[in-house]
């Protein structure tokens, strides 16, 4: 049975539903894994989530505790020595927990016979694995997703030092991997895009009871889904006479800001900001849409969406999309086929796609179902899951 370790930032989080299917699976398919978490959760996960994969994380001390471990492990000359030379050299200049995690870490890998760690994205778990690496000779992987390349922070262990030294890099979109040849094309044999992946047989057929249609989005908060945009657009809609419902499924730190603009433009009969909801109940709110919308946009850091799960989600429920041709989204949405795209930061043209959606009730069912062909067929976890499967046994035994 091969067996590998995950090491994450914060685990389970309401936003990495995409990381738990994958280890689902990954356990489906026959791997043995520890998981590890440097942060505890600071919201419940999702309750359709195996109990037993929560309750199999292993937390890190806090700061004070993690310090007195790794000092006494030391002391009793448990740390290789280049951990030990590390962590003296490197003191508390910034980041060094990451060190002290590593060692913490790595002394359970080493006990527990594990050889490899994999991590989702490219930010504090990664790093942590990097020095793994270093002290240990464990091999690690990596899952790079958008804003972890697109505008990495920058810290001594960068980007750069992550790619070089991880075993593989894998992106999440055809996309993304370019992204990175480009950026460093020395380490291009060692990139790999494997999609994120679901399983469509887990979103009810789309059933849109409702006489007036609804359009729904779903994402957190923030500037680079787009939400202004689509708040304008639905203006524009209200203002030609269009009947329809738009909700917002997310919460973030724009929520104050966009129910203002919505207050100012009379729109609170026809968009909602609903807030975050469970799994079951953003399937519910997926049978009962008319049309999938994410107008995302590149922020003002350069950040930007890369494959939104919440797109995917959308297909495999049988709902038409409209969106953005940014980042990996046109590798989902087929243009005229399973969805429109549009410029981003326009709501003309944003408003003009749904009222050609709304307006041809044939071509939105045909270009739902098509989308969820496309999610059967590209995003399929178990065949996703497969192929990341076939990365990882070339660094682990068994």
């Amino acid at each position: 049975m091969p067996r590998l370790a995950y090491l994450f930032e914060r685990f389970p989080a309401f936003g990495q539903t995409f990381c738990y299917r994958e280890i689902a699976e990954l356990k489906r398919q026959g791997w043995a894994m520890d998981i590890f978490s440097i942060r505890r959760p600071t919201a419940v996960a999702n309750e359709n989530w195996d109990p037993s994969i929560a309750e199999s994380v292993e937390y890190l001390p806090d700061e004070q505790e993690l310090l007195t471990r790794v000092q006494r492990a030391n002391r009793a000359r448990e740390l290789p020595p280049a951990a030990a030379i590390a962590i003296e050299e490197w003191n508390r200049r910034p980041d060094f927990l990451r060190l002290q995690q590593a060692a913490c870490v790595g002394l359970q890998l080493r006990q527990h016979g594990v050889g490899h760690v994999h991590v989702h994205f490219a930010g504090m778990a990664a790093r942590t694995a990097y020095w793994i690496a270093k002290f240990f000779g464990i091999t690690f992987t990596f899952t790079a997703h958008a804003n972890d390349i697109f505008v990495p922070t920058n810290f001594e262990i960068g980007l750069e030092q992550l790619v070089s030294s991880a075993a593989a890099v894998v992106t999440v979109s055809d996309f993304g991997s370019l992204f990175l040849r480009d950026r460093f094309p020395q380490q291009a044999a060692k990139l790999h895009r494997i999609y994120n992946g679901l399983d469509p047989s887990r979103f009810a057929e789309n059933a849109e009871i409702s006489d007036v249609p609804c359009l729904l989005s779903i994402g957190r908060l923030i500037e680079k889904k787009g939400f202004r945009d689509l708040i304008s657009a639905c203006g524009l809609l209200r203002d030609s006479g269009r009947k329809f419902r738009c909700e917002i499924i997310g919460d973030g730190p724009l929520r104050a800001e966009l129910q203002t603009q919505i207050d100012t433009a009379n729109l609170s009969s026809v968009v909602s900001l609903s807030g975050p909801q469970s799994q079951a109940q953003i399937s519910a709110a997926l049978s009962t849409a008319s049309v999938f919308l994410l107008p995302a946009i590149i922020d003002r850091d350069g950040g930007m969406d890369n494959l939104p799960t919440v797109i995917m989600e959308g297909m495999a429920a049988g709902l038409p999309v409209v969106a953005t041709a940014i980042g990996g989204i046109p590798e989902m949405v087929e243009e005229n086929a399973s969805g429109l795209l549009v410029p981003e930061r326009d709501p003309a043209a944003l408003a003009s796609a749904i009222e050609q959606l709304l307006a041809d009730p044939e071509r939105a069912r045909s270009m739902g179902a098509r989308g969820q062909a496309i999610a059967a067929e590209k995003f399929s976890i178990e065949k996703n899951v497969r192929a990341l499967g076939s990365i990882l046994r070339q660094f682990t035994a068994g």
